[in-house]
Parts: structure tokens; sequence; C-alpha cells
């Protein structure tokens, strides 16, 4: 079973940097909205299959997030920080 990972943002404009980013890898990716157990967030988050995650980490450092808050694993239909 494939685990689902959320990028959280604080902003709407990294977000959707982030999501380019993502897709430009390779890495199927799409905007979701942020779920309020998140604690922050713009809204929106970048959604991704967990077997892209380390991939995905990586796309994330080549970048200054300022406003990334961290990553949430689904699990269950729970959310845990990842």
């Amino acid at each position: 079973m494939f685990m689902t990972i959320l990028a959280v943002f604080r902003s709407r404009a990294q977000t959707l940097g982030y999501l380019t980013e993502l897709r430009a890898a390779g890495i199927p990716a799409q905007a979701v909205s942020t779920p309020k157990e998140a604690g922050v967030g713009c809204g929106i988050s970048a959604k991704f299959e967990e077997t892209f995650f380390e991939r995905a980490k990586r796309v994330l450092a080549k970048r200054a997030y300022s406003a990334f808050a961290g990553f949430l694993r689904v699990r269950g239909g729970r959310y845990e920080r990842a």
C-alpha cells in the first residue's frame, strides 16, 4: 500500500513553484487542500506518493523555500510528520 506525502507551505506561490519543480523532475504531484491538522499553510499543499519522497526532498533542497512548513505523511486517514 502506497502512502501519500503532503508538502506544506505558508505561501501559495511557493507551493505552486514547488509543484512545478516536482513535475519537472518527473514526480507526479498535484495541488490539494491543506488539512487543518497541519496547523499551518496557505490553503494548498503539494501531494505525491511516498515512493517519490527522497527525490522530492532533493528537489526541495535545491531552492530556498522560506515558507516550507514540513512534510506530512497520510496514513489510514491520519496525518503525521514525515
